[in-house]
């Protein structure tokens, strides 16, 4: 059964957490909301204008996420305490993901860098990318992939051999979400060219042709992609062979991020102020 629990103040990104509970950030409010799974709701104030972007549970145990108003990367334990960690002024914190060395991975968009955060908080390794990196993930090969979105690109960082940058056929596309798959390949999304690529790790790019601004991608743990369609209001499941069905949500509700719950049911993320739990 779907369930829709509304939280207010910009549900934007969410990740399910070590406690089983879905973690949320409000990107309105500069909070982050806990949706247990009882459905109770808990929110925890971060700091005014931090506005809180994307979220990953961390090996650790706490959830980690970017604080892209005020330039810093937030954790939040499982138990609701907070710590902060100032980057430079200006770099703009939004993707983040779990490396294969068990760091903290996040791309600075105000400073075109990807950097390095360890879980007892010491930062370094500080790449530059130039071209807006986004949202950035572990792949398959163990790599940081990343999206380079007004470069038109989809960038590589092996910590051992640097970065590489594929530039995408499709000009303008701006390309922002990125997962990887169990099929050992990279999707990712074009929000511009209304576009939903692939890159298999042995193979050609291919491009898909979707609705409505794709924004967010999140792999299916069976097979294919999830992916929120922030122009169309909408969702969009594609099968690792490319077939796309499309599921309608509420006019305005501005879907963005995506997640995997617990139990393998995807979780969306609505701007309008409302987490939603796909029917499972």
């Amino acid at each position: 059964m779907s369930a829709v629990r509304e939280l207010g103040g910009g549900p934007y990104a969410l990740a399910a957490g070590a406690d089983g509970a879905m973690w949320v950030t409000l990107v309105h409010d500069g909070a982050i909301a806990r949706v247990g799974p009882d459905g109770t709701v808990d929110r925890f104030p971060v700091a005014e204008d931090s506005r809180p972007s994307i979220i990953t549970s961390g090996p650790d145990g706490a959830l980690w996420f970017t604080r892209s108003g005020d330039d810093r990367i937030g954790r939040i334990t499982t138990a609701g305490e907070l710590t902060e960690f100032a980057l430079g002024e200006g770099s703009a914190p939004f993707g983040i993901c779990v490396g294969a060395d068990g760091a903290l991975w996040f791309t600075e968009m105000g400073s075109d860098v990807i950097g390095r955060i360890t879980v007892d908080g010491r930062l370094g390794d500080r790449t530059v990318v130039r071209g807006t990196p986004s949202m950035i993930t572990r792949g398959p090969d163990d790599a940081l992939w990343f999206t380079l979105n007004q470069r038109n690109a989809i960038g590589r960082l092996d910590p051992a051999g640097g970065v590489t940058v594929r530039d995408l056929p499709t000009p303008g596309s701006g390309p922002v979400g990125i997962t990887a798959t169990h099929d050992d390949a990279i999707w990712f999304t074009e929000i511009l060219g209304d576009r939903l690529g692939r890159i298999p790790l042995d193979g050609a790019l291919q491009e898909i042709d979707l609705p409505g601004k794709p924004h967010a991608v999140v792999a299916d743990p069976d097979d294919g992609v999830w992916v929120s369609l922030w122009g169309s209001d909408q969702l969009a499941r594609v099968s690792g062979d490319g077939e796309v069905d499309t599921m309608d949500l509420p006019a305005g509700s501005e879907p963005h991020g995506l997640a995997i719950g617990p139990d393998g049911v995807p979780w969306v993320a609505l701007e309008s102020g409302f987490v939603l739990r796909l029917p499972g």
